[in-house]
């Protein structure tokens, strides 16, 4: 049944391809509303070995924008759930879930070098900054980053770009700003899916709320989705780049 799968894949990218697709191996840092929807795209295009990390658990502030929150996984965790359905999607897929969080003190704990692929959709910026760093500086992985997809409504204003060609992204200028602050060079590219797009409010239309002393900015499922999309699809790309 798997290779009936993904038969429409191997039409449009080829054998040799659809092969290493299978045999590489990836590690996705947060699960949220960028990262559900790049593994759910991963494996329906026929990559098998999959790592997923992220410490939460479905929260009904989820459900707008998150692939594997509804109202009946509310509570249950994130990783757990999201593989139950990716396993759905192919059973033979060697997916491994780590429920915890990735830390410059955490970071011990994952072997990235392992890895062919590092997916980052982490939302802090220390724990992505150190991420990013450490992959660059000290692996030979390829990493595809998300900037932020919060505050966007504009598809059009999506697009990639290698981290320091980003431009209009406040999360991408404050993470170049620590870099320089703390003289850290990346040794490599990373590639990066953003928007530019400065989006103001109507005056009845409140972009965030507090919860405590965080922030939490307003988003909607197609720009995220279209986030993690993206993120797949530079993976898969790169695949196809090293194939043909």
């Amino acid at each position: 049944m798997e290779n009936r799968i993904f038969e429409r894949t191997e039409l449009l990218l080829g054998s040799k391809t659809q092969i290493a697709l299978a045999e590489v191996k990836v590690i996705l840092f947060g699960v949220g509303g960028v990262g559900s929807w790049c593994a759910e795209s991963l494996i329906r295009s026929g990559v098998r070995f999959l790592t997923l990390v992220d410490m939460d658990c479905v929260d009904v502030t989820n459900i707008n924008r998150q692939l594997m929150a509804t109202t009946e996984t509310i509570g249950q965790v994130k990783v757990e759930v999201l593989k139950d359905r990716l396993l759905a999607i192919n059973p033979k897929a060697a997916i491994s879930v780590l429920h915890k969080r990735y830390t410059p003190e955490s970071s011990a704990d994952f072997n990235l070098s392992s890895y062919d692929y590092v997916i980052d959709a982490i939302d802090s910026i220390v724990d992505k900054a150190d991420l990013l760093e450490r992959t660059c500086n000290r692996t030979e992985a390829v990493i595809f980053s998300s900037m932020g997809a919060a505050l966007k409504v504009d598809v059009n204003r999506i697009q990639t770009a290698e981290f320091w060609n980003v431009t209009g992204c406040p999360l991408a200028a404050s993470l170049r700003r620590r870099f320089r602050k703390r003289n850290i060079i990346l040794n490599r590219a990373i590639n990066c899916v953003f928007s530019d797009e400065k989006y103001i409010p109507k005056d009845d239309i409140k972009s965030h709320l507090l919860e405590g002393n965080q922030r939490i900015n307003g988003t909607l499922a197609h720009i995220t989705a279209i986030f993690g999309f993206t993120l797949a699809g530079m993976l898969i790309e790169d695949v196809i780049n090293k194939n043909t």
